[in-house]
């Protein structure tokens, strides 16, 4: 294959072929059964027979992971979001998530499913590094991908599953418990509180807890069963709270919860971290 093959376009004939691939692989991965992402590629590799490198391919179902999480459905895990994607691209996830009625059926099932903290939990490789942020000037979403028929939101739906939230929080409980007993602090270990549940849900975090000195920590709890990547939903009162109380507040990003449930840190105000979209409206009169 030559340099200026690589550079090509990609037809609407291999476009489709990797978003079929896309797709079937992401409803395996959310039936929960296992399949092989390089066999998989391999097997397009050899449909578009070589005209694409394995990198391009991958390449390629990063971008699909971006459109698959602006129009609201889960991604594979893996392959983290690429954007600056095409317009044909978009047309192409569209038609075919009309033709794959499974992949709806299971990504209603996984958002909704009931979760609990699993029994064993390797506790010393929870915390893991947060995604880097993007400092790159962001395009607005276009209206055709804002607007798109088939658009869903399956991932505000999952963050309205309270089986989860409660079971993330746990998990959060657990290991906050767990660091400072392992630290040596049993005292404080015994000290820290679900707060959300012995106080109410309105402070603006979750677990009230203690830094390795015995300064106070405000841990608010977002979990997901997806992608390291995948967006979340922060109510105003949440990022206020981060804001008026940068010093103790601390966001747990809890992923992949099903898996083997992992978590980073995002410390002080939320807006540091993040890009903020604002996506509802209250009226009243």
């Amino acid at each position: 294959m030559t340099q200026a093959q690589k550079n090509m376009d990609w037809s609407a004939t291999e476009i489709a072929a990797v978003v079929r691939s896309y797709l079937d692989m992401l409803t395996l991965e959310l039936a929960g059964q296992q399949y092989s992402k390089s066999a998989f590629r391999d097997s397009l590799i050899e449909q578009l027979q070589g005209s694409r490198s394995k990198g391009s391919i991958e390449f390629k179902h990063c971008n699909i992971s971006a459109v698959m999480q602006e129009l609201g459905y889960p991604s594979i895990q893996g392959y983290k979001r690429r954007d600056n994607f095409q317009k044909s691209l978009v047309q192409e996830v569209e038609r075919q998530i009309t033709l794959h009625p499974s992949l709806a059926h299971m990504a209603q099932s996984a958002v909704n499913q009931p979760a609990q903290v699993p029994q064993f939990v390797p506790w010393e490789q929870a915390w893991q590094e947060p995604p880097p942020r993007t400092h790159q000037v962001q395009e607005a979403v276009p209206d055709y991908l804002r607007h798109s028929p088939v658009r869903r939101d399956y991932l505000a739906k999952e963050e309205r599953n309270q089986s989860l939230g409660l079971a993330g929080e746990r998990f959060v409980l657990a290991y906050e418990q767990w660091k400072l007993q392992h630290h040596g602090l049993p005292d404080l270990a015994q000290q820290v509180e679900h707060v959300s549940v012995t106080l109410g849900d309105g402070l603006g975090f979750d677990i009230r807890s203690f830094d390795l000195t015995g300064n106070e920590q405000w841990i608010e709890v977002k979990t997901t069963s997806f992608t390291k990547d995948s967006p979340f939903f922060v109510t105003r009162h949440e990022l206020r709270t981060s804001q008026a109380h940068a010093d103790k507040f601390h966001l747990y990003r809890v992923f992949e919860f099903r898996k083997q449930p992992k978590f980073f840190d995002l410390p002080g105000s939320i807006a540091e971290h993040c890009r903020l979209d604002p996506v509802t409206y209250r009226a009243s009169f």
